[in-house]
């Protein structure tokens, strides 16, 4: 095969855009790659190829040279395997060891959408095992659910409907391994991560504010309201906005909590007081009421909404808290605890296996799948 063949081919399967063909001419490739002990005889023609694929997918910002786990063919392949499994990873150093992957013997499947819902008079509703349709109604307010699983919020038709001027909260949570999405009252919507909960009024109607509460991880999508701004209240912090999309990261078992701006702009306030206007694609990081903005990529920040895994170099601690909470497992580390630093990309809707065999392959850290609890061993 020519190598302009095989380049092309190469280029489609990393862009998606590859058939059934496509794919099986690149899994032949790797297959003989691992299989041939010399692969001089691919080299030539997969070091040109590998160069355009790597730096097509690695971070600009990254230095690539200090990338490579692999010869550059072997990066090339690297890739390969990963577009054809959903993602990629590879390990900064400058070592050229590698190690074969294990296969595990039990799996885990991804979350799903699902979340509780909380009403004001202490109903709880499972949303995922409720159709279509109307869920409750509260004050005068419906709560539904549509087709494509999100809650929304409207006021009810009916003239004759209770109402009560006292503010009634609802509260969305997931736990692990499930993510949701509501539009509340106004018009905004909100994405839920895993092991999350947002406390709101089901109307905004006579309040001055549009306050929430939130607990773990949330992607805001703002409805516009100069009159009545937005606040969102963690334990450490205020964000107030307009109108805007903006992404906060409020775990309890993580170090810090972080708001990020992806457009328009918010007021960060800490509980002590200090204050910031954040830009898009700067971040605010609260660590013991002590508050820092930086410059970011928020690719890897959003990437949960997007149904992605997006590490970028991060330690197996970081990935393994995101892995936790997204598959419902537990983690138990053995020995020393990998020093590592990673990076990567993969779909949240792969089975775990497909998470951690890429991370493996590095050779830096090793896992065992025992019920629903990882245990990692460097």
């Amino acid at each position: 095969m020519k190598k302009q063949d095989i380049r092309s081919i190469l280029e489609r399967v990393s862009t998606g855009q590859g058939n059934a063909d496509d794919e099986a001419v690149a899994k032949y490739w790797l297959h003989q790659l691992h299989q041939d002990d010399d692969a001089g005889h691919m080299a030539e023609e997969l070091e040109e190829i590998s160069t355009q694929m790597w730096e097509s997918i690695v971070p600009p910002k990254i230095e690539r040279r200090t990338a490579k786990l692999w010869p550059r063919w072997a990066a090339a392949a690297a890739v390969v395997i990963a577009v054809i499994s959903g993602g990629y990873f590879y390990y900064r150093s400058q070592t050229s060891d590698t190690k074969s992957v294990a296969v595990y013997a039990n799996d885990i499947a991804p979350g799903k959408n699902g979340a509780t819902l909380t009403l004001a008079n202490g109903q709880k509703i499972y949303v995922s095992d409720e159709k279509a349709g109307k869920l409750a109604e509260e004050s005068g307010v419906s709560i539904s659910k549509t087709a494509d699983g999100q809650i929304i919020y409207e006021i009810a038709s009916s003239p004759l409907s209770p109402r009560n001027d006292a503010v009634q909260y609802n509260t969305l949570s997931t736990t692990r391994g499930e993510q949701f999405q509501v539009r509340l009252p106004d018009g905004t919507l909100v994405f839920l991560n895993a092991e999350s909960s947002l406390k709101y009024p089901t109307s905004f109607a006579k309040l001055d504010q549009r306050q929430v509460t939130l607990t773990g991880e949330g992607y805001f999508e703002v409805a516009k309201d100069k009159a009545h701004p937005f606040i969102v209240k963690t334990t450490a912090q205020e964000v107030e906005v307009l109108g805007t999309h903006f992404n906060v990261n409020a775990y309890i078992n993580e170090p810090s909590i972080k708001t990020t701006l992806v457009e328009g702009s918010v007021r960060l306030r800490t509980v002590n007081n200090q204050q910031v206007i954040l830009k898009p694609n700067e971040q605010g990081t609260v660590v013991s009421n002590d508050l820092k903005v930086s410059k970011i990529d928020i690719e890897p920040v959003i990437a949960w909404k997007n149904n992605k895994f997006f590490f970028e170099e991060v330690d197996i601690t970081y990935i393994m808290r995101m892995v936790s909470r997204w598959y419902d497992v537990e983690v138990e580390y053995q020995g020393e605890i990998p020093k590592s630093k990673f990076a990567g990309s993969v779909s949240r809707y792969e089975n775990i296996s497909e998470v951690l065999k890429p991370l493996e392959s590095t050779g830096k850290v090793n896992f065992k799948i025992q019920g629903r609890r990882i245990v990692v061993t460097k």
